[in-house]
């Protein structure tokens, strides 16, 4: 349950879902660095389940939204080619000296720079919405979010911070890059049972069936909850409060994780 409740609350917020499911198993479970890693990222498929129910409408009407489909066709793709490379990389990154705090503690202060951004610039957003994106900004989100692959980058955090730097509306921003999350995490859960299954059985060797089914279950109806609310939050005005407490959040836990592992 705590596993999962890490895995639910971490993979919408800009502090590296993986990283912190990988700090809660290296200590609950005693997982080698590679082992905890490999079931962060398996243990997508409980955030997939919270995004599947909460996008539901909008995952039924992809095809009939070419828009959407583009965007999202073209975000999973460059996502991809980026990020499995990266992440049979990140095997040999945790064997080494990487450390797992530096990204982390980078884009907190990215965001808090987005907060800034937001309260005082005077212009409306350049892009308000996914008709006003065009073909290069998906590929940009698509690049970010294959990065996030590397141990220590938030998915999220990454996305979300690109599409308000590009100026687009920050509950636009929320929804689409939640919208991204779907294939990528259904994808990094597939690659995980094809280029880390020796891991993964490990993993669950460790932490037993059942163990990694509340793990699950509870990951997906946490999610729901942290989902609904930084939504809501995303529709105010002051949205660049929200924007500098998850920056300063990210900061912190990323500030913490470096010394930590030093």
């Amino acid at each position: 349950m705590i596993v999962g409740l890490v895995q639910g609350v971490s993979e919408w917020l800009p502090i590296s879902s993986k990283t912190q499911v990988l700090f809660a198993t290296t200590f609950l479970f005693g997982l080698p660095l590679n082992v905890a890693y490999a079931f962060g990222l398996f243990m997508e498929i409980g955030s997939l389940g919270s995004a599947l129910v909460y996008f539901r409408k909008d995952v039924l009407s992809i095809f009939r939204d070419r828009k959407l489909l583009v965007y999202l066709l073209v975000v999973t793709l460059v996502t991809g080619l980026i990020g499995v490379p990266l992440l049979i990389l990140s095997d040999r990154l945790l064997q080494g000296s990487y450390n797992v705090g530096i990204p982390m503690t980078i884009l907190g202060l990215f965001l808090i720079a987005d907060s800034i951004y937001i309260k005082y610039s005077r212009i409306k957003p350049r892009l308000g919405g996914l008709d006003d994106m065009k073909l290069k900004h998906y590929i940009a989100i698509g690049i970010v979010q294959g990065i996030a692959a590397l141990p220590g980058v938030s998915r999220s955090g990454m996305t979300v911070s690109t599409m308000l730097f590009m100026g687009v509306d920050p509950k636009v921003a929320f929804k689409l890059s939640y919208l991204a999350y779907i294939p990528a995490a259904f994808g990094a859960f597939l690659a995980t049972l094809v280029f880390s299954r020796a891991e993964v059985n490990s993993a669950i060797a460790a932490v037993d069936q059942v163990g990694v089914s509340i793990a699950i279950i509870t990951a997906a109806l946490v999610g729901l909850v942290v989902i609904s609310v930084l939504l809501r939050f995303a529709k105010r005005s002051d949205i660049y409060v929200i924007t500098l407490v998850l920056g300063l959040l990210a900061f912190a836990i990323g500030l913490l994780a470096t010394l930590a592992s030093r």
